[in-house]
């Protein structure tokens, strides 16, 4: 039987990634999507529905169908899921895909049927699940198959998933409803806070992205961004100077819960595997290892040392294309996660 059109999605709360077998990463397109309410049609997905945000007429809305790594609108992400597979397999839908589709490890048996109903729904011959921190860790080039502890703490938009591997398997972990919306939120929540200026979550990240950082320096501190919002006081637009310092300042808490979730699974971990993870640090993946000195906080919190992945927002979508080569191994570890691909 050819499996040429075999697929990995990481269907994440802010992005979609497609790794197409033989091919590497395809598509790479914000998960959002565009209906006319009126007619309940679908106007644009993916980057194009992105523009949208927060500047549509009333009969359109732009919608982002995950919450917090999992299916929040199902109808929706079925749409986005097709025009997605579609858009990769072209017109060979005949050759329907097998695909494999990454879920946190917090997710509930029926968050995971909806995920594995919705992939078949979009023209899937089969489908299957693997947990984001396996993905994540087969995406970074860990060798998982060893008997040697490894820790990842992938941190994406809507969930932070922290886990050390062993033996191809999930020894102990925790997923947090936590991730790169919350820090935006909060400092949409900030900025109204401190300067009563209302501002939109896409300017919210981009000054994340831009000026943001958790970790405070001499040479970062000073470094700002204009922001652009709507006064709450007289209801005009305003401009402000915004620092990364005030930035740490927003985004406190939820680095802090990010932080103190990852020495909860350290205190759990088996002393033997404790050991490996202080020779071979912690792997950093996700949009969220990109949050500028976010690796020093963690390695000065933990006494351990960080290190980020290559590409890290890639990683989930890579490992779950590599975990499509490498089912057998995943079946000998006789592991959870085998149970649910195989």
């Amino acid at each position: 039987m050819c499996f040429e059109e075999d697929i990995g999605i990481d269907l994440g709360t802010a992005s979609v990634l497609v790794f197409k077998k033989g091919e590497n990463i395809v598509l790479h397109e914000p998960s959002v999507v565009a209906i006319d309410r009126n007619t309940d049609k679908v106007i644009a997905v993916g980057e194009e529905a992105r523009l949208m945000l927060g500047r549509t007429p009333g009969h359109i809305v732009a919608i982002r169908p995950l919450k917090e790594g999992v299916i929040a609108d199902y109808d929706t992400t079925e749409k986005m899921l097709t025009y997605f597979v579609r858009k990769v397999i072209g017109n060979r839908m005949f050759l329907k895909p097998r695909v494999i589709v990454c879920i946190p490890t917090g997710a509930t048996d029926v968050e995971e049927r909806a995920v594995r109903q919705a992939t078949l729904a979009s023209g899937a011959r089969q489908a299957f699940i693997i947990e984001e921190p396996l993905a994540a860790a087969l995406g970074a080039g860990i060798n998982i198959s060893e008997a040697t502890g490894n820790m990842v703490v992938d941190i994406g938009g809507g969930t932070s998933d922290i886990a050390v591997l062993s033996l191809g398997g999930i020894v102990c972990n925790s997923s947090l409803r936590i991730g790169g919306d919350k820090f935006d939120e909060a400092i949409v929540r900030y900025i109204r806070r401190e300067y009563n200026l209302m501002i939109g979550e896409r300017t919210a990240e981009e000054f994340k992205i831009r000026v943001g950082t958790a970790y405070v320096t001499a040479a970062n501190k000073d470094n700002a961004m204009e922001v652009r919002g709507r006064d709450l006081l007289t209801g005009l637009p305003k401009t402000i100077n915004i620092t990364a310092a005030e930035s740490w300042a927003a985004m406190q808490e939820p680095i802090t819960a990010v932080i103190e979730g990852v020495k909860k699974v350290l205190e759990i971990t088996p002393p033997e595997l404790a050991a490996d993870i202080v020779n071979n640090g912690i792997v950093m993946t996700g949009g969220g290892a990109l949050l500028d000195g976010l690796d020093i906080l963690l390695s000065k919190e933990t006494n351990l040392p960080v290190h980020i992945a290559d590409d890290p927002i890639s990683c989930v979508a890579k490992g779950t294309g590599k975990a499509l080569y490498e089912m057998n191994l995943l079946a000998r570890t006789g592991s959870k996660i085998s149970k649910r691909i195989l």
